[in-house]
Protein backbone atom coordinates (compact mmCIF):
# COMPACT_ATOMS: atom_id res chain seq x y z
CA UNK A 1 0.00 0.00 0.00
CA UNK A 2 1.13 3.44 -0.54
CA UNK A 3 2.60 5.56 2.37
CA UNK A 4 1.66 9.17 3.21
CA UNK A 5 3.27 11.49 5.15
CA UNK A 6 1.88 14.42 7.60
CA UNK A 7 3.95 16.79 9.75
CA UNK A 8 2.61 18.40 12.97
CA UNK A 9 4.36 21.64 11.96
CA UNK A 10 6.81 23.71 10.41
CA UNK A 11 9.87 22.62 11.27
CA UNK A 12 12.91 20.12 10.14
CA UNK A 13 12.78 19.44 14.00
CA UNK A 14 9.16 18.36 14.62
CA UNK A 15 8.38 14.83 15.01
CA UNK A 16 7.13 13.16 11.15
CA UNK A 17 3.55 11.20 11.27
CA UNK A 18 3.65 7.92 8.76
CA UNK A 19 0.47 6.57 7.85
CA UNK A 20 0.57 3.04 6.55
CA UNK A 21 -2.63 2.16 4.52
CA UNK A 22 -6.00 3.41 4.21
CA UNK A 23 -6.85 2.02 7.86
CA UNK A 24 -4.69 5.17 9.06
CA UNK A 25 -6.18 7.85 6.09
CA UNK A 26 -9.49 6.87 7.42
CA UNK A 27 -9.12 7.59 10.96
CA UNK A 28 -6.94 10.92 10.12
CA UNK A 29 -9.60 12.68 7.86
CA UNK A 30 -11.61 13.90 10.46
CA UNK A 31 -8.16 15.77 12.10
CA UNK A 32 -7.51 17.13 8.49
CA UNK A 33 -10.53 18.37 8.43
CA UNK A 34 -11.39 19.43 12.63
CA UNK A 35 -14.87 17.64 12.31
CA UNK A 36 -16.14 14.50 10.72
CA UNK A 37 -17.42 15.13 7.70
CA UNK A 38 -20.91 13.92 7.11
CA UNK A 39 -22.51 12.79 3.41
CA UNK A 40 -19.03 15.04 2.04
CA UNK A 41 -16.87 14.44 -0.99
CA UNK A 42 -13.14 14.97 0.43
CA UNK A 43 -10.36 15.26 -1.75
CA UNK A 44 -6.85 16.00 -0.05
CA UNK A 45 -3.72 16.51 -2.45
CA UNK A 46 -0.02 15.46 -1.87
CA UNK A 47 3.19 16.67 -2.43
CA UNK A 48 6.84 15.38 -2.88
CA UNK A 49 8.12 11.70 -3.11
CA UNK A 50 6.85 11.41 0.57
CA UNK A 51 3.16 12.19 0.32
CA UNK A 52 2.94 15.18 2.50
CA UNK A 53 -0.90 16.75 2.80
CA UNK A 54 -1.79 19.95 1.25
CA UNK A 55 -4.59 21.79 -0.27
CA UNK A 56 -7.83 19.93 -0.01
CA UNK A 57 -11.49 20.66 -0.82
CA UNK A 58 -14.94 19.75 1.05
CA UNK A 59 -18.23 19.41 -0.89
CA UNK A 60 -21.96 17.55 -0.21
CA UNK A 61 -22.88 14.84 -2.24
CA UNK A 62 -25.18 15.27 -4.66
CA UNK A 63 -28.49 13.38 -4.42
CA UNK A 64 -28.39 13.36 -8.43
CA UNK A 65 -26.03 10.76 -9.92
CA UNK A 66 -26.28 13.37 -12.79
CA UNK A 67 -24.77 15.71 -11.17
CA UNK A 68 -21.52 13.45 -10.72
CA UNK A 69 -19.85 14.12 -13.53
CA UNK A 70 -19.67 17.79 -13.82
CA UNK A 71 -19.30 17.97 -9.90
CA UNK A 72 -15.80 15.53 -10.21
CA UNK A 73 -14.29 17.73 -12.92
CA UNK A 74 -14.88 20.46 -10.85
CA UNK A 75 -13.95 19.43 -7.80
CA UNK A 76 -10.59 18.25 -9.35
CA UNK A 77 -9.81 20.93 -11.24
CA UNK A 78 -10.49 24.03 -8.23
CA UNK A 79 -7.96 21.55 -5.81
CA UNK A 80 -5.11 21.21 -8.77
CA UNK A 81 -5.05 24.89 -9.58
CA UNK A 82 -5.36 26.53 -6.27
CA UNK A 83 -2.14 23.69 -5.50
CA UNK A 84 -0.31 25.79 -8.25
CA UNK A 85 -1.35 29.16 -7.83
CA UNK A 86 -0.63 28.61 -3.66
CA UNK A 87 2.33 26.29 -3.97
CA UNK A 88 3.12 23.36 -6.48
CA UNK A 89 1.62 21.28 -8.66
CA UNK A 90 0.21 17.90 -6.18
CA UNK A 91 1.90 14.58 -6.87
CA UNK A 92 -1.31 12.81 -6.54
CA UNK A 93 -4.77 13.00 -4.79
CA UNK A 94 -6.52 10.62 -1.75
CA UNK A 95 -10.62 11.09 -2.37
CA UNK A 96 -12.97 10.06 0.53
CA UNK A 97 -16.82 9.76 0.12
CA UNK A 98 -18.39 10.23 3.68
CA UNK A 99 -22.10 9.11 3.86
CA UNK A 100 -23.85 7.21 6.21
CA UNK A 101 -26.31 4.64 5.33
CA UNK A 102 -30.15 5.42 4.75
CA UNK A 103 -33.43 3.55 6.06
CA UNK A 104 -32.87 0.50 5.84
CA UNK A 105 -29.29 0.72 3.86
CA UNK A 106 -26.19 -0.90 5.09
CA UNK A 107 -22.72 0.58 4.79
CA UNK A 108 -21.97 -1.63 1.90
CA UNK A 109 -24.97 -0.69 -0.23
CA UNK A 110 -23.48 3.21 0.64
CA UNK A 111 -19.88 2.22 -1.20
CA UNK A 112 -22.08 0.27 -4.34
CA UNK A 113 -23.86 3.23 -4.58
CA UNK A 114 -21.59 5.87 -4.36
CA UNK A 115 -18.94 3.34 -6.28
CA UNK A 116 -19.75 5.30 -9.89
CA UNK A 117 -18.97 9.04 -8.26
CA UNK A 118 -15.49 7.88 -7.23
CA UNK A 119 -14.66 6.55 -10.61
CA UNK A 120 -16.05 9.80 -11.91
CA UNK A 121 -13.58 11.82 -9.32
CA UNK A 122 -10.33 9.11 -10.18
CA UNK A 123 -11.17 9.79 -14.21
CA UNK A 124 -11.78 13.54 -13.75
CA UNK A 125 -8.19 14.14 -12.18
CA UNK A 126 -5.88 11.52 -14.24
CA UNK A 127 -7.66 13.72 -16.95
CA UNK A 128 -5.38 16.49 -15.33
CA UNK A 129 -2.55 14.76 -14.64
CA UNK A 130 -2.33 13.67 -11.14
CA UNK A 131 -3.31 9.88 -10.44
CA UNK A 132 -5.42 9.26 -6.89
CA UNK A 133 -3.63 7.18 -4.92
CA UNK A 134 -6.46 5.89 -2.59
CA UNK A 135 -10.09 6.37 -3.11
CA UNK A 136 -12.31 5.30 0.53
CA UNK A 137 -15.68 5.17 1.23
CA UNK A 138 -16.48 6.13 5.03
CA UNK A 139 -19.80 4.64 6.32
CA UNK A 140 -21.75 3.25 9.16
CA UNK A 141 -18.29 3.01 11.07
CA UNK A 142 -16.49 1.07 8.50
CA UNK A 143 -14.57 2.12 5.38
CA UNK A 144 -13.49 0.57 2.23
CA UNK A 145 -10.70 1.21 -0.49
CA UNK A 146 -11.85 1.36 -3.89
CA UNK A 147 -8.45 1.27 -5.31
CA UNK A 148 -6.98 -2.08 -3.16
CA UNK A 149 -8.38 -5.44 -4.96
CA UNK A 150 -6.44 -7.51 -2.05
CA UNK A 151 -9.59 -9.40 -0.30
CA UNK A 152 -6.55 -10.05 2.95
CA UNK A 153 -6.82 -6.42 4.19
CA UNK A 154 -9.84 -4.27 2.22
CA UNK A 155 -12.67 -7.41 2.43
CA UNK A 156 -16.02 -6.91 1.13
CA UNK A 157 -17.27 -6.42 3.96
CA UNK A 158 -15.17 -3.04 4.49
CA UNK A 159 -12.89 -2.63 7.95
CA UNK A 160 -13.95 -1.45 11.09
CA UNK A 161 -12.38 2.25 11.89
CA UNK A 162 -10.58 2.84 14.95
CA UNK A 163 -11.41 3.54 18.17
CA UNK A 164 -11.75 7.22 18.45
CA UNK A 165 -8.44 8.52 20.44
CA UNK A 166 -6.86 5.12 20.23
CA UNK A 167 -4.46 5.79 16.72
CA UNK A 168 -0.91 7.22 16.30
CA UNK A 169 -2.64 10.30 14.58
CA UNK A 170 -4.55 10.86 17.62
CA UNK A 171 -2.04 10.51 19.96
CA UNK A 172 -0.11 13.41 17.44
CA UNK A 173 -3.15 15.82 17.29
CA UNK A 174 -3.91 15.64 20.72
CA UNK A 175 -0.24 16.59 21.37
CA UNK A 176 -0.27 19.72 18.73
CA UNK A 177 -3.54 21.00 20.26
CA UNK A 178 -6.24 20.03 17.51
CA UNK A 179 -9.36 18.82 18.44
CA UNK A 180 -11.81 17.39 16.59
CA UNK A 181 -15.56 18.86 16.56
CA UNK A 182 -17.89 16.34 16.08
CA UNK A 183 -19.61 15.85 13.03
CA UNK A 184 -20.41 18.45 9.97
CA UNK A 185 -23.90 17.79 10.85
CA UNK A 186 -23.97 18.61 14.03
CA UNK A 187 -21.78 21.81 13.86
CA UNK A 188 -24.45 22.81 11.18
CA UNK A 189 -27.53 21.92 13.77
CA UNK A 190 -26.17 24.22 16.53
CA UNK A 191 -26.66 27.42 13.36
CA UNK A 192 -29.70 25.96 11.73
CA UNK A 193 -32.87 27.54 12.44
CA UNK A 194 -35.23 26.31 14.91
CA UNK A 195 -37.59 23.19 13.24
CA UNK A 196 -41.37 25.06 12.21
CA UNK A 197 -43.37 22.47 14.01
CA UNK A 198 -42.01 24.00 17.47
CA UNK A 199 -43.71 26.31 19.63
CA UNK A 200 -40.64 28.32 20.14
CA UNK A 201 -40.66 28.82 16.18
CA UNK A 202 -44.21 29.42 15.63
CA UNK A 203 -43.87 32.26 18.70
CA UNK A 204 -40.69 33.58 17.24
CA UNK A 205 -42.69 33.92 13.57
CA UNK A 206 -45.12 36.12 15.08
CA UNK A 207 -42.21 38.17 17.24
CA UNK A 208 -40.27 39.11 13.92
CA UNK A 209 -44.06 39.94 11.65
CA UNK A 210 -44.30 42.52 14.22
CA UNK A 211 -40.82 44.20 14.59
CA UNK A 212 -40.56 43.88 10.74
CA UNK A 213 -43.97 45.76 10.96
CA UNK A 214 -42.45 48.33 12.79
CA UNK A 215 -39.22 48.79 12.09
CA UNK A 216 -38.94 48.36 8.09
CA UNK A 217 -40.61 52.17 7.48
CA UNK A 218 -38.38 53.30 10.20
CA UNK A 219 -35.14 52.07 8.21
CA UNK A 220 -36.58 53.29 5.66
CA UNK A 221 -36.30 56.72 6.31
CA UNK A 222 -32.86 58.52 6.72
CA UNK A 223 -33.09 59.54 10.21
CA UNK A 224 -35.19 56.40 11.62
CA UNK A 225 -32.70 54.03 10.03
CA UNK A 226 -29.74 56.26 12.03
CA UNK A 227 -32.01 55.96 15.47
CA UNK A 228 -32.62 51.68 14.52
CA UNK A 229 -29.02 51.15 14.23
CA UNK A 230 -28.14 52.85 17.66
CA UNK A 231 -31.27 50.76 19.05
CA UNK A 232 -29.64 47.61 17.42
CA UNK A 233 -26.46 47.83 18.26
CA UNK A 234 -27.07 49.34 21.92
CA UNK A 235 -29.85 45.92 22.52
CA UNK A 236 -27.23 43.60 21.13
CA UNK A 237 -24.94 44.53 23.58
CA UNK A 238 -26.76 44.56 26.73
CA UNK A 239 -27.72 40.93 24.97
CA UNK A 240 -24.31 40.08 24.94
CA UNK A 241 -23.27 41.26 28.19
CA UNK A 242 -26.67 39.19 29.67
CA UNK A 243 -24.48 35.70 28.19
CA UNK A 244 -21.49 36.62 29.17
CA UNK A 245 -22.49 37.18 32.80
CA UNK A 246 -24.89 34.27 32.87
CA UNK A 247 -23.40 30.22 33.50
CA UNK A 248 -22.11 28.52 30.57
CA UNK A 249 -23.28 24.58 30.27
CA UNK A 250 -20.06 22.23 28.87
CA UNK A 251 -21.94 20.15 26.29
CA UNK A 252 -22.81 22.24 23.18
CA UNK A 253 -26.35 21.39 23.19
CA UNK A 254 -27.09 22.47 26.44
CA UNK A 255 -24.81 25.66 26.42
CA UNK A 256 -27.41 26.69 23.21
CA UNK A 257 -30.48 25.85 25.07
CA UNK A 258 -29.06 28.12 27.94
CA UNK A 259 -28.42 30.50 25.19
CA UNK A 260 -31.64 30.34 23.72
CA UNK A 261 -33.29 31.15 26.90
CA UNK A 262 -31.45 33.95 27.60
CA UNK A 263 -33.10 36.01 24.93
CA UNK A 264 -36.49 37.06 24.22
CA UNK A 265 -38.44 36.09 21.29
CA UNK A 266 -38.91 39.97 20.46
CA UNK A 267 -35.48 40.83 21.28
CA UNK A 268 -34.04 38.18 18.93
CA UNK A 269 -36.95 39.85 16.36
CA UNK A 270 -35.19 43.41 16.49
CA UNK A 271 -31.39 42.21 16.42
CA UNK A 272 -32.00 39.94 13.54
CA UNK A 273 -34.13 42.64 11.25
CA UNK A 274 -31.47 45.57 12.64
CA UNK A 275 -28.89 43.38 11.27
CA UNK A 276 -30.07 43.64 7.69
CA UNK A 277 -29.11 47.14 7.17
CA UNK A 278 -25.03 46.63 6.02
CA UNK A 279 -23.52 49.67 8.23
CA UNK A 280 -25.31 48.17 11.60
CA UNK A 281 -24.03 44.71 10.60
CA UNK A 282 -20.55 46.03 9.65
CA UNK A 283 -20.33 47.76 13.45
CA UNK A 284 -21.10 44.64 15.26
CA UNK A 285 -18.50 43.18 13.17
CA UNK A 286 -15.83 45.13 15.37
CA UNK A 287 -16.80 42.65 18.37
CA UNK A 288 -14.41 40.04 16.81
CA UNK A 289 -11.56 39.55 19.34
CA UNK A 290 -10.79 39.99 23.54
CA UNK A 291 -13.85 39.69 25.80
CA UNK A 292 -16.51 40.79 23.37
CA UNK A 293 -15.71 37.76 20.76
CA UNK A 294 -17.26 34.87 23.09
CA UNK A 295 -20.32 35.98 23.55
CA UNK A 296 -20.94 37.78 20.63
CA UNK A 297 -20.60 34.34 18.88
CA UNK A 298 -22.71 32.66 21.21
CA UNK A 299 -25.39 35.64 20.14
CA UNK A 300 -24.91 35.18 16.37
CA UNK A 301 -25.69 31.35 16.63
CA UNK A 302 -28.31 32.06 18.52
CA UNK A 303 -29.87 35.28 16.57
CA UNK A 304 -29.44 32.35 13.28
CA UNK A 305 -31.25 29.87 15.31
CA UNK A 306 -33.82 32.57 15.42
CA UNK A 307 -34.32 33.00 11.63
CA UNK A 308 -38.00 30.78 11.14
CA UNK A 309 -39.79 29.62 8.74
CA UNK A 310 -39.65 32.84 5.89
CA UNK A 311 -37.06 34.93 7.52
CA UNK A 312 -34.56 32.03 6.82
CA UNK A 313 -32.75 34.57 3.95
CA UNK A 314 -32.59 37.12 7.37
CA UNK A 315 -30.13 34.53 9.03
CA UNK A 316 -27.40 35.24 6.27
CA UNK A 317 -26.15 38.25 8.59
CA UNK A 318 -25.52 36.31 11.58
CA UNK A 319 -24.20 33.71 10.36
CA UNK A 320 -21.91 36.24 8.57
CA UNK A 321 -20.67 37.54 11.90
CA UNK A 322 -20.46 33.83 13.64
CA UNK A 323 -17.66 32.76 10.51
CA UNK A 324 -16.03 36.12 11.10
CA UNK A 325 -15.82 35.86 14.78
CA UNK A 326 -15.08 32.12 14.50
CA UNK A 327 -12.32 32.93 11.88
CA UNK A 328 -10.86 35.98 14.11
CA UNK A 329 -10.64 33.82 16.96
CA UNK A 330 -8.95 30.67 15.30
CA UNK A 331 -11.70 28.59 14.69
CA UNK A 332 -11.24 28.14 10.81
CA UNK A 333 -13.01 25.08 10.37
CA UNK A 334 -16.41 26.43 12.23
CA UNK A 335 -16.18 29.34 10.06
CA UNK A 336 -16.43 27.80 7.09
CA UNK A 337 -19.23 25.91 8.40
CA UNK A 338 -21.12 29.27 9.35
CA UNK A 339 -19.84 30.89 6.21
CA UNK A 340 -21.18 27.84 4.08
CA UNK A 341 -24.68 28.31 5.66
CA UNK A 342 -24.69 31.64 4.93
CA UNK A 343 -24.10 31.26 1.15
CA UNK A 344 -26.86 28.43 1.57
CA UNK A 345 -29.47 30.84 2.97
CA UNK A 346 -28.26 33.89 0.31
CA UNK A 347 -26.28 32.96 -2.31
CA UNK A 348 -25.29 36.92 -3.24
CA UNK A 349 -24.42 37.69 0.17
CA UNK A 350 -21.68 39.53 -1.05
CA UNK A 351 -19.61 39.70 3.16
CA UNK A 352 -20.04 36.05 3.44
CA UNK A 353 -18.06 35.16 0.44
CA UNK A 354 -15.47 37.50 0.92
CA UNK A 355 -15.23 36.10 4.17
CA UNK A 356 -15.19 32.36 2.87
CA UNK A 357 -12.58 33.25 0.14
CA UNK A 358 -10.46 34.66 2.07
CA UNK A 359 -10.80 31.72 4.84
CA UNK A 360 -10.39 29.13 2.04
CA UNK A 361 -7.34 30.64 0.67
CA UNK A 362 -5.60 30.92 3.94
CA UNK A 363 -5.49 34.47 4.59
CA UNK A 364 -4.50 36.26 7.77
CA UNK A 365 -7.80 38.04 9.39
CA UNK A 366 -5.44 40.43 11.03
CA UNK A 367 -6.15 42.85 8.00
CA UNK A 368 -9.70 43.17 8.21
CA UNK A 369 -9.52 42.85 11.78
CA UNK A 370 -6.95 45.97 11.14
CA UNK A 371 -9.40 47.85 9.06
CA UNK A 372 -12.42 47.33 11.31
CA UNK A 373 -10.24 48.70 14.46
CA UNK A 374 -9.22 51.76 12.06
CA UNK A 375 -12.92 52.36 11.61
CA UNK A 376 -13.96 52.31 15.14
CA UNK A 377 -10.99 54.77 16.06
CA UNK A 378 -11.95 57.23 13.34
CA UNK A 379 -15.64 56.93 14.03
CA UNK A 380 -14.78 57.53 17.88
CA UNK A 381 -12.51 61.14 17.08
CA UNK A 382 -15.66 62.20 14.90
CA UNK A 383 -18.00 61.89 17.53
CA UNK A 384 -15.49 63.44 19.95
CA UNK A 385 -15.10 66.62 17.41
CA UNK A 386 -18.84 67.05 16.59
CA UNK A 387 -19.64 66.93 20.25
CA UNK A 388 -17.02 69.49 21.09
CA UNK A 389 -17.79 71.93 18.03
CA UNK A 390 -21.46 71.56 19.24
CA UNK A 391 -20.53 72.33 22.98
CA UNK A 392 -18.28 75.40 21.19
CA UNK A 393 -21.61 76.37 19.45
CA UNK A 394 -23.88 76.74 22.29
CA UNK A 395 -21.42 78.66 24.36
CA UNK A 396 -21.29 81.16 21.70
CA UNK A 397 -24.99 81.21 21.30
CA UNK A 398 -25.41 81.70 25.07
CA UNK A 399 -22.97 84.76 25.28
CA UNK A 400 -24.34 86.57 22.30
CA UNK A 401 -27.72 86.29 22.29
CA UNK A 402 -27.95 88.87 19.47
CA UNK A 403 -26.14 86.76 16.72
CA UNK A 404 -28.32 83.29 18.64
CA UNK A 405 -30.11 83.22 14.89
CA UNK A 406 -26.29 82.79 13.25
CA UNK A 407 -24.84 81.36 16.04
CA UNK A 408 -27.21 78.07 15.44
CA UNK A 409 -26.99 78.50 11.84
CA UNK A 410 -23.60 77.80 11.88
CA UNK A 411 -24.18 74.78 14.23
CA UNK A 412 -26.24 72.85 11.35
CA UNK A 413 -23.25 72.71 8.70
CA UNK A 414 -20.89 71.52 11.63
CA UNK A 415 -23.10 68.85 12.38
CA UNK A 416 -24.16 67.86 8.73
CA UNK A 417 -20.32 67.73 7.46
CA UNK A 418 -19.43 65.45 10.71
CA UNK A 419 -21.95 63.09 9.30
CA UNK A 420 -20.87 63.53 5.92
CA UNK A 421 -17.49 62.27 6.86
CA UNK A 422 -18.84 59.56 9.05
CA UNK A 423 -20.78 58.15 5.97
CA UNK A 424 -17.55 58.90 3.86
CA UNK A 425 -15.39 57.43 6.54
CA UNK A 426 -17.97 54.27 6.03
CA UNK A 427 -17.54 53.97 2.82
CA UNK A 428 -13.38 54.09 2.46
CA UNK A 429 -13.61 51.38 5.85
CA UNK A 430 -15.57 49.05 3.43
CA UNK A 431 -13.31 49.66 0.50
CA UNK A 432 -10.17 48.46 2.46
CA UNK A 433 -12.09 45.35 4.06
CA UNK A 434 -12.91 43.85 0.20
CA UNK A 435 -9.33 44.52 -0.67
CA UNK A 436 -8.03 43.08 3.14
CA UNK A 437 -10.31 39.89 2.20
CA UNK A 438 -8.59 39.24 -1.37
CA UNK A 439 -12.62 40.81 -2.74
CA UNK A 440 -11.12 43.27 -4.84
CA UNK A 441 -11.27 41.35 -8.52
CA UNK A 442 -11.71 42.77 -11.99
CA UNK A 443 -15.19 42.18 -13.35
CA UNK A 444 -16.43 39.13 -16.09
CA UNK A 445 -16.39 40.86 -19.57
CA UNK A 446 -20.26 40.21 -19.53
CA UNK A 447 -20.40 42.11 -16.37
CA UNK A 448 -18.84 44.95 -17.67
CA UNK A 449 -21.21 44.57 -20.54
CA UNK A 450 -24.35 44.53 -18.49
CA UNK A 451 -25.36 40.94 -18.82
CA UNK A 452 -25.39 38.79 -16.36
CA UNK A 453 -23.11 35.60 -16.33
CA UNK A 454 -24.88 32.08 -16.69
CA UNK A 455 -24.31 30.43 -13.60
CA UNK A 456 -22.23 26.98 -13.58
CA UNK A 457 -23.69 24.08 -11.84
CA UNK A 458 -21.78 24.16 -8.69
CA UNK A 459 -19.53 27.36 -7.74
CA UNK A 460 -16.26 26.41 -6.25
CA UNK A 461 -13.81 28.56 -4.11
CA UNK A 462 -10.18 29.05 -5.26
CA UNK A 463 -8.19 26.72 -3.40
CA UNK A 464 -8.98 26.06 0.27
CA UNK A 465 -10.20 23.31 2.36
CA UNK A 466 -13.91 23.76 1.97
CA UNK A 467 -14.94 25.10 -1.26
CA UNK A 468 -18.36 27.47 -1.58
CA UNK A 469 -21.39 25.11 -2.39
CA UNK A 470 -23.99 27.27 -3.74
CA UNK A 471 -27.85 25.57 -3.41
CA UNK A 472 -30.71 25.98 -6.12
CA UNK A 473 -31.63 29.72 -5.46
CA UNK A 474 -35.40 28.97 -6.05
CA UNK A 475 -37.27 31.31 -3.96
CA UNK A 476 -40.47 29.31 -1.91
CA UNK A 477 -43.86 31.12 -2.13
CA UNK A 478 -43.81 31.36 1.71
CA UNK A 479 -40.59 33.43 1.71
CA UNK A 480 -41.06 36.24 -0.63
CA UNK A 481 -42.25 38.97 1.44
CA UNK A 482 -39.61 38.33 3.88
CA UNK A 483 -36.83 37.96 1.26
CA UNK A 484 -38.52 41.50 0.02
CA UNK A 485 -38.58 42.97 3.05
CA UNK A 486 -34.66 42.35 3.75
CA UNK A 487 -33.60 43.56 0.20
CA UNK A 488 -35.53 46.66 0.87
CA UNK A 489 -33.75 46.99 3.78
CA UNK A 490 -30.87 46.63 1.91
CA UNK A 491 -31.25 48.82 -0.97
CA UNK A 492 -31.98 51.55 1.86
CA UNK A 493 -28.63 50.91 3.23
CA UNK A 494 -26.26 51.59 0.26
CA UNK A 495 -24.62 54.68 0.60
CA UNK A 496 -23.05 55.07 -3.15
CA UNK A 497 -21.17 51.45 -3.45
CA UNK A 498 -22.40 49.00 -6.10
CA UNK A 499 -23.88 46.08 -3.47
CA UNK A 500 -25.83 46.53 -0.81
CA UNK A 501 -24.87 43.61 1.05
Amino acid sequence: MNKHHDTTGPTDEQQQITLRGPAELADALPYMMGYHPTDSIVLVALHGDRGRFGGRVRLGIPRSPREWPPVAEQLAECLIEGCERRASRPEGIVVFLCQDPGEGETGRRVMERLRPLAQRLRTACGSLDVPVYEALCISDGRFWSYCCPDARCCPPEGNALALSGTSVMAAAAAYAGIQVRGSLREMEERLRPWRPTTAAAGEQLRALDTAGAALVPRILDTDGRDQVRAETLALAERLMKRLADGGRAMDPAAADAQDDASIAHEEAAEVILGLQDRETRDRAAEWMEGPEAAPALRLWRALARRCVGAYTEHSAAPLTLAGWVAWSTGDEPGARVALGLALEADAEYVFARLLHQACNEGLDPESLRRCLREERDARAALETRAASASSATSAASASASSAASGASGAGTPAGGRASARTAAGGARARVRMRKATGGARKLPAARKAGRRPQPRPVRLSATGTDPTHVPPGAVRPDRAAARARARTVRRAGRRGTRSGR
